[in-house]
């Protein structure tokens, strides 16, 4: 699909790779409805760009925001499913010095599946079902996942989630498919993102050491991927990892 026929929701644009990507459509003439908790973070968007708080772990929210994005941009074919969080910890960790048994709790992996997983899920909803609704083809989604989707220590919420949104990419595009709908999702490695910045700086350190490319990955390259799932029209039900090389 062109990028200029696009009338598209970006969710988690209050900074890092939601903010660019919703920029960098803006700038190939689409036109972008962007929702984000941080309505400070939406403010700082170019204007021409649709703006409105978004809390994607609520199911009315999504609904609401959904209805106002066809409103203001007189249709809806597109979705960059990106909102996401982070709540890290070991499922079950035994603390050295005190022998206490620490476990992750349920409000961190409640938190992270709302966010990451479920509303994900029903912004995928919301969309096809307006399209179907107004008969709007063809369409375009693409879902952030995660390299962490194969798993990775300290995060068996977010690899639930990311590993969930990827084999969900497979199903939406099957399921899809009679109305004109692609689904595609991309895998970001580590990158240079307001949550990436705030990591313990040991652990950072070692994972920039295992990336083979030698660099954290930039917003820009995120973008190259997600450019590629939106405008190849034979692209489908697959998962682009952007790594720089990194295995976790």
């Amino acid at each position: 699909m062109e990028l200029s026929k696009l009338k598209i929701i970006v969710t988690g644009a209050g900074g890092g790779m939601g903010a660019h990507f919703a920029t960098r459509l803006h700038e190939a003439g689409a036109k972008v409805a962007v929702g984000d908790v941080n309505e400070a973070g939406l403010e700082k968007l170019p204007s021409g760009i649709f703006k409105r708080k978004l809390d994607v772990s609520s199911e009315d929210d999504i609904a609401a925001f959904t209805q106002w994005a066809h409103e203001q941009m007189g249709g809806l074919n597109g979705l960059i499913n990106n909102a996401g969080i982070l709540r890290d910890g070991l499922l079950v960790k035994k603390d050295k010095a005190t022998g206490e048994i620490k476990k992750l709790s349920k409000a961190d992996w409640d938190a992270v599946i709302g966010v990451n997983l479920t509303g994900a899920t029903f912004m995928v909803r919301e969309l096809v079902a307006k399209m179907l609704e107004t008969g709007e083809k063809p369409g375009v989604i693409v879902n952030i996942s995660s390299i962490a989707r194969h798993g990775n220590r300290g995060q068996s919420n977010y690899s639930a989630a990311k590993a969930a949104l990827a084999a969900n990419t497979v199903t939406w595009a099957k399921e899809f498919a009679p109305y004109g709908v692609r689904c595609t999702a991309v895998a970001p490695g580590m990158v240079e993102t307001p949550m990436t910045q705030g990591m313990n700086q040991k652990a950072r350190d070692a994972l920039v050491a295992a990336i083979p490319v030698g660099r954290v990955g930039v917003p820009e390259d995120l973008w190259l991927a997600v450019k590629f799932c939106l405008e190849c029209d034979y692209f489908n039900a697959r998962t682009i990892d952007v790594d720089g090389g990194l295995s976790m």
